[in-house]
């Protein structure tokens, strides 16, 4: 049962401000320890809390009242100068709130929350006596201890002896060969937990449910609490995602205009068809009738793009999340940093906000623990011990481009290399062969890391994959451009919206396939004589580079019925290829319907095409992992034999 009965409307209009004027504070309070002598600012953040308590109290939330009244008089002291804004004094407040965020995320269950930690409002009063205030920063994590299987077993066979359940989950791992889960040390892990009557199956048991998630760290799940590593309590946690949206009424106008003028030209094609039931075939019929349909034609497209129009946000509100995400980390590695935001009001749709929320807090968390060196460092280097980080986006095209970069250390990629050799990611001989490039696109290899030692921030080698995977998800490409002790830059391309998907549409044995129009960069001719054998596979050489071919027919496991006509010139990810077809129909814009209860490897859905025929959306990249060896003889066969005959 719900604490808001007959409030629950008022209660979802409150999370929805509240939540928006406590992201506009947090903000605030990043550039107040910039600029502590700014009192409009100052009175901006009283305001924007006062206004929250405001609401809090008439829903009767005492507990977040309580919380908001403390926050509240020490933002007054620092009004009105009894006290000076400094860096312990923003800690409390951004704790503060920190447990504001928590209590909104217990109220979206419709629930009361609980009245805020007993040290924090200490902590809180303890500031307003003008007491020193205990500076609460979370320390990284101890370094991981791989045991050795016997190793584990002594030490729970220690802790049995001396009267303590063993840890069933240790000996679990120890038994099946699995590499040890965290410990710090083991000998105190196990002496530390008080004696459990459990019985061992079901220890066993509820060892091996935390295995699933072997690899992530806690900041890795998105429905885990990361305020220790900056990222607040219900940013983007699963679940709680938002499903409501601000929309300009202009744009609402717009679509009910354009309504409107579509029901009047419907009106006009029912007399019309009126007319031509009656026999009335004359010229000026038919005139009409075409200009009827061409007018249709501009006003369904018009809606469609203001339709569009109603899902795109401004990115803003997505960056605003980690100016105090950054400051935290910084905070916590000891390092001295300042985010800038550039491009808040590109405009994106609202699904792919969403899901850009994790790859960019991987991304800022990356630039600030590995990017930015200590304050000593740069001084070393002759930098200035303040690093800029910097978040921006910007429309390019029908594109958006976003970039996180930093003046930091860099990556060498001989060290890339050097890594992945040694966490067996790549052999020698392989990592001998790349290229600076592709070096420095190992960090999106599973597993990889460049920290020796774990820790709550980094060291897994999940991060990274995490930012590369949810990237492509979204159609879209990331890059890196890095140079030694200067700094990297990593671009994001994605398209303005998943709604609506550009393709080019191929023919194979005279059935149509849509491969996404991001893809491709040229169609050519494919002339047999054109086509070389290179190490016993089909290439074509364009502009001066040797690119494989790779017919469609190969890679969907058909038969080749006739030579393929033409080659698409194709990128997927690093891998570029030309793709040989029979023919093409052309670009359209089509709206992809996933196949449900329906699994079908390198097809990513269905459409319907212009004339009504149901048209499926390859995924180039499921296709391209399958292993095909592509000759000329294979594709042009029967056309050598052809020819020598002749």
């Amino acid at each position: 049962m719900s604490d808001f009965e007959d409030m629950q409307e008022l209660l979802n209009d409150f999370l929805t401000e509240a939540g928006e004027l406590l992201s506009s504070v947090d903000n605030k309070l990043v550039e107040l320890e910039r600029s502590p002598d700014d009192a409009k600012l100052l009175n901006d953040i009283f305001r924007g809390f006062h206004t929250i308590k405001g609401g809090a109290g008439f829903l009767s939330v005492h507990a977040l009242v309580e919380l908001c009244h403390l926050t509240e008089n020490l933002f007054d002291q620092l009004r009105n100068g009894k006290m000076k804004v400094n860096p312990e004094v923003l800690d409390v407040i951004l704790s503060s709130t920190s447990a504001v965020r928590d209590m909104f995320d217990v109220l979206s269950t419709h629930r009361q929350p609980a009245a805020a930690d007993a040290q924090l409002l200490e902590r809180l009063q303890a500031a307003l006596r003008g007491e020193a205030v205990a500076v609460v920063v979370p320390k990284a994590a101890d370094p991981v201890v791989a045991l050795p299987p016997v190793a584990i077993l002594d030490a729970a066979a220690t802790a049995a002896s001396a009267g303590h359940e063993p840890d069933w989950a240790l000996l679990y791992n120890a038994l099946l060969g699995l590499s040890a889960p965290t410990v710090e040390p083991v000998a105190a892990l196990l002496m530390s937990a008080p004696p459990v009557a459990v019985s061992p199956v079901e220890a066993l048991l509820a060892a091996v449910i935390p295995d699933t998630r072997q690899g992530r760290r806690k900041s890795d799940d998105p429905n885990a609490e990361v305020a220790q590593t900056g990222r607040r309590g219900g940013d983007n946690k699963a679940g709680t995602r938002e499903t409501t949206v601000r929309i300009d009424t202009q744009r609402l106008d717009d679509v009910l205009n354009l309504s409107g003028q579509i029901g009047l030209a419907k009106n006009r094609l029912l007399c019309l068809r009126r007319d031509l039931h009656a026999g009335d075939h004359g010229v000026d019929t038919m005139r009409v009738l075409d200009e009827t349909v061409n007018e249709l034609d501009h006003l369904v497209g018009d809606l469609q793009s203001a339709a569009m129009r109603t899902r795109m946000q401004p990115i803003g509100r997505l960056f605003q999340k980690y100016p105090r995400l950054a400051r935290d980390l910084a905070r916590k590695l000891g390092k001295e940093i300042e985010l800038e935001l550039h491009g808040e009001e590109t405009e994106l749709d609202r699904s792919i906000i969403d899901e850009l929320a994790d790859p960019l807090i991987h991304l800022v968390r990356n630039a600030v623990d590995h990017g930015i060196e200590t304050p000593e460092e740069r001084r070393a280097a002759g930098k200035s011990e303040k690093c800029v980080v910097r978040l921006s986006a910007q429309q390019v095209g029908d594109r958006i481009l976003i970039q996180v970069s930093e003046d930091g250390r860099g990556m060498r990629p001989e060290l890339l290399r050097r890594k992945a050799v040694e966490k067996g990611l790549l052999s020698a001989e392989a990592a001998m062969g790349l290229d600076d490039a592709a070096s420095l696109k190992l960090i999106f290899m599973p597993g990889f890391s460049t920290k020796d030692q774990l820790s709550d921030v980094s060291g897994r080698g999940v991060g990274m994959d995490v930012v590369k995977t949810n990237i492509q998800k979204l159609n879209g490409h990331i890059e890196i451009d890095s140079h030694p002790g200067k700094g990297t830059t990593f671009s994001i391309t994605l398209p303005l919206t998943l709604a609506i998907l550009p393709v080019l549409v191929v023919r194979q044995a005279q059935q149509p396939f849509a491969i996404p129009l991001s893809l491709v960069h040229e169609i050519v001719r494919l002339e047999p004589e054109q086509v070389q054998t290179v190490s016993g596979r089909a290439a074509l050489t364009i502009r001066n580079e040797v690119l494989p071919v790779r017919s469609l027919a190969g890679m969907l496991g058909r038969e080749t019925i006739q030579p393929p006509r033409f080659g698409v010139l194709m990128q997927s990810g690093v891998t570029r290829f030309v793709l040989a077809v029979d023919s093409f129909a052309g670009r359209e814009d089509v709206i992809v319907k996933p196949l449900v209860d329906i699994k079908s490897e390198g097809v990513a859905g269905v459409t319907l095409a212009s004339d009504g025929s149901v048209v499926l959306v390859l995924e180039m990249d499921a296709l391209l992992n399958k292993e095909q060896t592509e000759t000329r003889e294979s594709l042009f066969g029967s056309v050598s034999a052809l020819s020598k005959a002749a």
